[in-house]
């Protein structure tokens, strides 16, 4: 599992990958968007390629359709370095894709084309499960769970990378339309909590899980599990929360022009995952931690002044500049 000879250690991102089709214009419904561009997203891939981009080493496990948008969305982890040899095609689904409301503070509101897509039937036997069983950090969201076959393999790789020693990472990237409804969502994405070690979520995804309109201490502190190490709230143009199992406290923002917050939250948990599993010792230094989490608000700072999220992700040059002008 450890990494050797001086190797980066490895950051198995988990679940869909998908091509966002974004408008051209912001600020607009769907149907008045003039033109739309591609995109291609899916958070566990930007993870991966956030990862990638900042230095460190990743791979994707996950499902395409196998069709021309399913081999360009290869083509384009292993352009961006990321491990490819945990992706299966699938020759009777399609990719899939989602269309991407963009208003006109740069957040985003969905619509889904999966029915089914090629992501949800990944199953257990197409697993690599060497591959797995040697990342030093393995990431997931909650969007595999959302229907079989694909439930059982995203529990199987969980189990087998804890088994090998992996650290698991969790970022539920909540997105309602595509559950039956809000009680199975939140019983699904709960289902699994007890198992992660970091988790990330968002403010909104806060609100959501404890029915609580209180972005405070006590409400985050609900959702603490004794397995936990590390638990952020990120709040957007606010900055974050960190919550550890000897201290707590808060990252301020950087104030950037946003045009599209598509992949920001990815774009800061890449960065982080990246310390990590350079050093876990991280989880228990405030001030070492405070570091990491000022470069993963960067990170996520500069994604959201680019349209489209992998085209935004930075390179690890681009974010130590930025910093240097703050």
């Amino acid at each position: 599992m450890a990494a050797s000879n001086g190797e980066k250690g490895l950051i198995v991102s988990f679940g869909e990958m998908l091509i966002d089709f974004v408008p051209t214009e912001s600020g607009v419904s769907l149907a008045e968007a003039p033109g739309f561009l591609k995109a291609p997203g899916g958070a566990p891939a930007n993870v991966a390629i956030a990862v990638s981009r900042l230095g460190g080493r990743s791979a994707f496990v996950g499902k395409l359709g196998d069709d021309e948008f399913g081999h360009m969305l290869a083509g384009i982890l292993r352009e961006n370095g990321v491990a490819d040899q945990g992706i299966n095609f699938d020759t009777g689904a399609r990719t899939a894709l989602a269309f991407v409301t963009l208003k006109a503070d740069g957040d985003r509101e969905f619509m889904f084309y999966r029915n089914p897509s090629a992501d949800m039937l990944l199953r257990p036997d197409e697993l690599d499960l060497d591959l797995i069983r040697s990342a030093k950090v393995f990431h997931y969201g909650s969007i595999s769970l959302i229907v079989e076959p694909c439930r059982s393999a995203h529990l199987k790789a969980m189990e087998v990378a804890k088994e090998a020693g992996a650290l698991l990472s969790y970022d539920p990237n909540l997105r309602e339309p595509l559950w039956p409804s809000k009680e199975e969502a939140k019983t699904q994405i709960m289902s699994i909590w007890d198992k992660a070690e970091i988790i990330k979520v968002s403010d909104v995804e806060l609100e959501f899980l404890t029915g609580s309109d209180k972005i405070d201490d006590e409400t985050a502190m609900s959702l603490w599990h004794p397995n936990l190490k590390l638990l952020l709230v990120t709040l957007g143009e606010k900055g974050c929360r960190y919550y550890a199992k000897t201290f707590h406290g808060s990252v301020d923002p950087f104030h950037v022009n946003a045009v599209d917050t598509t992949g920001a939250g990815d774009s800061f948990v890449g960065a982080l995952l990246n310390k990590i599993a350079e050093d876990q010792s991280i989880l228990e230094d405030e001030e070492r931690l405070r570091k990491v989490l000022r470069f993963a608000n960067a990170c996520g700072a500069i994604t959201t002044t680019k349209k489209g999220a992998i085209p935004a992700l930075p390179t690890d040059a681009e974010v130590l500049s930025f910093l240097e002008g703050k």
